[in-house]
């Protein structure tokens, strides 16, 4: 397997950042880690043994991030507001960094990557796809939680205002320009939540994000595992090698 890794200091977060790639071809995924995770953890965790497959067949190509979340989402000695001043900044970087240098890597300044994560990479994949989706192609999105409101962030509804922007469930109801609504109708939504151990919030917001698609005729798959099916990487491995079979072909 082809493996490199890139590291530069990014501008807009005045730090040093680095991205993992994983294979030679294919559809390029901007692939986010877990909450306070870093770009290693994909690989770490044992997703690239489980999915090796479709990339050494040059089915896929993995791009690894690392995350800010302990400095942004996850700092909570700061107010909402800050907090979502600083993934602001993170977005920057992910958009006007990483995806240039994805379709650089890929030869293909127009290319649209798709976005994947488990748990509250889930949650970004989801999101930068919904508020950039002239960048992205869709999202593969395991185990997510999608509304900033949730006890998991710390914060309440009353804080919904300082993050709205940034809290899917919460903005997409009243969004309604055809230029992102367009952009969706033509892309590859797959959303997953098991119904087991530790699911509970991930399969309400997922049933959330359901009902909202539905109501603005936006053709998603969302697909829901059994009660067995827990939060934990040995299901996302399933759940992974599961999707990219059908959008990809098979694995073997």
């Amino acid at each position: 397997m082809h493996i490199e890794e890139k590291q530069w200091h990014s501008p807009h977060l005045d730090r040093e950042m680095t991205v993992k790639i994983y294979g030679h071809w294919g559809q390029p995924f901007i692939v986010f880690p877990c909450s306070r995770g870093r770009y290693f953890d994909y690989e770490g965790m044992g997703m690239i043994g489980a999915i090796a497959p479709f990339i050494d067949k040059g089915r896929i190509k993995l791009f690894c991030v690392d995350s800010i979340d302990a400095f942004s989402w996850y700092d909570f000695s700061v107010s909402p507001a800050e907090r979502n001043r600083r993934h602001e900044l993170y977005d920057q970087y992910i958009t006007r960094e990483v995806v240039p240098f994805v379709r650089s890597h890929c030869r293909d300044d127009r290319l649209r990557i798709m976005a994947n994560g488990c748990s509250m990479g889930a949650y970004h994949a989801v999101n930068f796809f919904l508020r950039h989706p002239d960048q992205f192609a869709g999202t593969i999105a395991l185990s997510g939680l999608y509304r900033l409101d949730r006890h998991e962030f710390g914060n309440s509804a009353d804080d919904i205002a300082a993050v709205y922007l940034n809290s899917p469930v919460s903005y997409l109801p009243g969004l309604s320009d055809p230029w992102y609504l367009n952009w969706y109708r033509k892309s590859t939504i797959i959303i997953c939540a098991g119904q087991g151990a530790w699911e509970e919030e991930a399969l309400e917001d997922t049933r959330a994000l359901e009902h909202i698609f539905q109501n603005k005729n936006i053709d998603v798959w969302i697909d829901y595992w059994g009660h067995d099916v827990n939060h934990d990487w040995p299901w996302w491995y399933k759940q992974m090698n599961y999707f990219l079979e059908r959008l990809y072909g098979v694995s073997g």
